[in-house]
């Protein structure tokens, strides 16, 4: 179909399913805090929650109640406690930032989380040659605002080849 060698980086393999979990770690490795709070709908929350457990560190994690119970049940797994609040994920956020005896985890506006998923970007510049074009999935943006800065920072000519890849869910 098309003349191009295509590498997939399949995130999904992450033992929490999702690259969520890097960020997540690099976050709570960089603080000292003894427990934390994430709002998320499912992948966000079992990142927070594993690397929590991980690290010792109690975790809370509210989720709307339209978050699936899947995605509940793995997070509870992980040994965090779910809090269902409210209809919508805003609900949910606005409802863990206002806890303010934990430490408040944000799924992709924080430059720990964007770092942490960037090793992605470097990971890909250290395994491949020749690199024209990184496709990157965009929801909150963490993600590609992290593979585009590694992957600047490691090959600057890759930078203006990082594309985001906008799907309706």
């Amino acid at each position: 179909m098309f003349d191009a060698e295509v590498y997939i980086k399949a995130e999904n393999l992450q033992k929490t399913g999702s690259f969520k979990v890097r960020g997540a770690f690099n976050k709570l490795m960089k603080f000292k805090t003894d427990k934390v709070i994430a709002a998320s709908m499912g992948n966000h929350a079992q990142g927070v929650a594993f690397a929590a457990a991980g690290l010792g560190i109690k975790a809370k994690i509210v989720m709307p109640l339209t978050a699936s119970i899947v995605k509940q049940e793995a997070t509870k797994g992980y040994g965090a406690e779910v809090v269902l609040h409210g209809e919508t994920f805003s609900d949910a956020l606005n409802y863990a930032i206002s806890q303010n005896d934990y430490t408040f985890i944000h799924a992709f506006d924080d430059e720990d989380i964007i770092a942490g998923q960037g090793t992605i970007g470097l990971e890909i510049i250290n395994e491949l040659q020749d690199i024209d074009v990184i496709l990157v999935p965009v929801g909150g943006g963490g993600l590609i605002s992290g593979i585009s800065i590694a992957s600047f920072i490691a090959e600057p000519i890759v930078s203006s080849s990082v594309m985001p890849v906008l799907f309706t869910s």
